[in-house]
């Protein structure tokens, strides 16, 4: 079935070219389709608003300039993000760590694997020292070669969940719970600790206010996108979620 927009039809050419233009990981054809109708609805939108550009690329710079506008963020609301994430601030934070992964796979059954490694983790927290033996018979991660040592990490080198539970963890000891990731099912130890030191407000309000303002520019960007869908008769494709390049 063909794809429309407002009665225009878009052909396998567009399709081609938009797949070109991505990377060799980024071949989704919903994804792609779903940017062809979105740049379609900005041209026309574009035309009907006589707005003028050397290339489309440009038009659409312009309609998004004129269209999606959002205030800068203040000092109360820099203030506020400061207060209620101070983790972020923090600079120089590091800490030992090993770690036991139990990785999970479409094939793998999640319930066997959470009940092997809760059983692993109940027989390390009553004799720690067996850690670097287990990690290197069981770990799915190429650390358990060295008895599941990731060395020192930083704030930022992790994923959020494990950088989380590990700077909040006690020191010199094993996590009492498996902490869960994208990756699997984590048994960490953590080891020697570094707090660190937190930016002062004055350092970083700059930072805080740039990341507002995108924050905020997607919200309105995404909103503005909606309102165009939502008018425009678009036949052959369903839009969830609008997942796009343009909403990144």
């Amino acid at each position: 079935m063909p794809v429309t927009v407002n009665e225009y039809e878009l052909g396998d050419a567009e399709m081609v070219e938009e797949l070109a233009a991505r990377d060799a990981d980024d071949q989704d054809l919903q994804s792609a389709m779903t940017t062809l109708v979105l740049r379609r609805l900005l041209l026309e939108e574009a035309q009907r608003l006589q707005l003028q550009g050397e290339d489309d690329d440009a038009r659409i710079e312009l309609l998004l300039q004129r269209q999606v506008s959002v205030p800068q963020a203040g000092e109360e609301e820099c203030r506020r993000q400061y207060q209620a994430t101070p983790e972020r601030f923090i600079i120089g934070a590091l800490a030992e760590v090993n770690h036991i992964l139990f990785q999970v796979t479409p094939e793998v059954d999640l319930a066997a694997l959470r009940l092997r490694a809760e059983s692993v983790l109940e027989h390390l927290l009553a004799q720690p020292e067996d850690f670097a033996t287990q990690a290197a018979a069981l770990s799915n991660c190429p650390s358990g070669a060295q008895g599941g040592s990731l060395g020192q990490i930083a704030r930022g080198a992790c994923v959020p969940e494990f950088e989380r539970a590990v700077f909040a963890a006690t020191p010199q000891g094993i996590i009492p719970r498996l902490v869960e990731t994208r990756f699997g099912l984590h048994i960490v130890q953590v080891g020697r600790k570094l707090d660190g030191t937190r930016l002062p407000f004055e350092a970083v309000r700059e930072n805080i206010a740039q990341a507002l303002q995108r924050a905020a520019h997607d919200q309105a960007l995404r909103h503005y996108l909606q309102q165009l869908v939502g008018a425009a008769r678009i036949t052959g494709v369903q839009l969830p979620g609008m997942t796009s390049p343009l909403l990144q």
